[in-house]
């Protein structure tokens, strides 16, 4: 099938990417798979996608590095950062480096889609009354050294005073809210 919609996906989990993929070939898009940074780089080089679904989280690896190079290759890519680990540091980062916005799991295809559509904000978006646990900050600080260090794990732990295997460590467990 032939179609002006191409969509690139940018997980690591491969029966969700899958599933994903299934999900939106069904709405008429031509949907290619990367599952890490050095896959996207490879798929930009050969074709550049209308949309983009980025997870945050690809291994130890940080998806913002992939949003960053999407958006460098066309700013007219209307990118979409999926996560498990939402943030307020990591949305706000996604938001700089290109992304169009940034959305938590569970979400479905329909959602996506709608994100997609949008191309404002929403002012009557609700504010969280929750405060912030010490985890939350402490994920959301190494996501931002991280970002400004361009995803150079070693870099991040020096600035951070962490030996390398540890934060790679703390990048493989999962966040917690």
């Amino acid at each position: 099938m032939v179609t002006d919609r191409t969509l690139l996906i940018v997980e690591d989990d491969a029966d969700f990417a899958r599933t994903l993929g299934r999900s939106f070939q069904r709405r008429g898009y031509d949907v290619s798979i990367a599952p890490s940074p050095e896959a996207v780089r490879e798929h930009i080089a050969a074709r550049t996608p209308d949309y983009a679904v980025v997870d945050l989280k690809l291994g130890t690896e940080s998806g913002l590095g992939c949003v960053k190079a999407l958006h460098a290759n066309s700013p007219d890519t209307i990118i979409v950062v999926l996560t498990g680990y939402a943030s307020i540091g990591t949305a706000v980062e996604a938001i700089k480096l290109g992304a169009s916005h940034y959305l938590a799991k569970p979400s479905n295809s329909d959602d996506i889609e709608e994100a997609f559509r949008r191309t404002e904000g929403d002012v009557a978006a609700p504010l969280p009354s929750r405060t912030t646990s010490i985890k939350t900050l402490e994920w959301e600080h190494i996501n931002q050294v991280l970002a400004e260090t361009d995803f150079n794990i070693s870099e991040a732990a020096r600035r951070l005073g962490m030996h390398r295997r540890t934060l790679a460590r703390k990048l493989e467990k999962k966040q917690v809210p």
